[in-house]
């Protein structure tokens, strides 16, 4: 599948951007706030993409970026919420607030969002709260990104993991490689997150 559209935007609208790329003009069904970042008609633009397809109908669904698409991607796991209720909700929320509202539960922020109901928002708060919290990328602050998704994909919480990694870091003797101190780590932030 593809990951992301680079083209020349042709045109938007309140829900949808146009891309054209290779003759082809790509109906994109896009965020509000995220239409507010991308570039005007006539300039060129990328679009990270994900495709919706049942047997009878597709639709093609695009973000500013990866972080957007991956929060999507976690809203539309929650009961009650299709692609178009998480591209309603993106539209009412930005991304950073919608984060913030669920690590601090704030369910009246939730409820204010257009077409985000009482129930649906305590269901979101259930399923979603420390999923989407952003964790810093390689170069930044945090150095071991790809330690934090190894330790999600094991099935700990994303929070929890960075705090464990950030803990067993500090630690850490600092006379060890890189690679080494990254295996130690690793090791260290499991037995954290065990409970040992």
């Amino acid at each position: 599948m593809f990951n992301s559209i680079r083209g020349i935007i042709t045109g938007k609208s309140a829900d949808t951007v146009y891309l054209l790329t290779g003759g082809i003009e790509w109906d994109i069904t896009v965020p509000a706030k995220d239409i507010e970042r991308l570039p005007s008609p006539g300039e060129e633009g990328k679009v990270y993409t994900w495709l919706y397809h049942k047997e009878d109908q597709m639709r093609l669904y695009g973000f500013a970026d990866e972080a957007g698409r991956n929060t999507f991607l976690e809203l539309i796991k929650v009961e009650g919420i299709g692609p178009r209720g998480g591209i309603k909700i993106m539209g009412g929320i930005g991304r950073e607030e919608l984060e913030q509202a669920l690590e601090t539960e704030d369910l009246a922020r939730l409820e204010q969002v257009p077409g985000l109901g009482k129930k649906t928002a305590q269901k979101m708060l259930l399923a979603l709260k420390g999923k989407l919290t952003r964790i810093p990328q390689p170069g930044s602050a945090g150095p071991y990104s790809d330690l934090v998704k190894a330790l999600e994909d094991m099935g700990y919480d994303r929070r929890s993991a960075a705090a464990a990694l950030e803990k067993a870091a500090a630690s850490a003797d600092p006379g060890l490689s890189r690679s080494e101190k990254e295996q130690v780590v690793f090791r260290e932030a499991i037995l954290s997150l065990g409970g040992q």
